[in-house]
């Protein structure tokens, strides 16, 4: 069944510690990702990943249609062997992230740390419809709202480590290293 994805993505400078310290944010979890792209258009995607937490994977399947703020989504679990399969037969170099799960009232805050492929912390945040996500007030610890921006896709870093595998941290600056970018509001 399609289900639908909203969600807002902003830069972040830094991880936000003392959030989690104070108690204004909660954590939920931490898993490492690596996703790969089997099928890109404009349009749609479908990719493979592996999410592993406390030495424990799951692999997922997903197919994504639309672009922007809302998205059509399909995603199931998949077997190891299928998901090594499909990542042996792609020939790709998957993309790594850490995501940290936090919670603030009733939203969810998903912080991913691409290190140490890219330079770059953003953080992603899913609405439970489209008037949600507009009257959403980025709190002060968000950077610059960048969901919109090509650059700051999934898919255009995976695409950037598929033309060159071993510069992933040196490219990091042109895809959104900038210091001065990921501090500002």
């Amino acid at each position: 069944m399609m289900s639908q994805e909203i969600e807002r993505k902003f830069m972040l400078g830094r991880f936000p510690e003392q959030e989690i310290r104070e108690g204004y944010l909660q954590f939920i979890s931490r898993k490492e990702i690596d996703q790969t792209y089997l099928a890109l258009s404009k349009g749609e995607e479908i990719r493979i990943r592996k999410l592993s937490e406390n030495g424990e994977a799951e692999y997922t399947h997903t197919f994504k249609k639309g672009n922007g703020l809302s998205r059509e989504e399909i995603e199931y679990a998949i077997s190891e062997p299928i998901y090594s399969q499909l990542l042996a037969q792609s020939g790709k170099t998957p993309l790594k992230k850490t995501r940290t799960t936090v919670v603030a009232g009733e939203l969810h805050y998903d912080i991913d740390e691409y290190r140490p492929q890219f330079d770059l912390t953003v953080v992603e945040v899913e609405f439970p419809d489209e008037a949600s996500a507009h009257r959403f007030a980025a709190p002060d610890w968000f950077g610059r709202e960048v969901g919109s921006e090509e650059e700051y896709r999934n898919k255009k870093l995976w695409r950037s480590l598929q033309d060159n595998p071993a510069a992933g941290s040196s490219l990091s600056v042109a895809i959104g290293g900038d210091s001065q970018a990921n501090d500002s509001k």
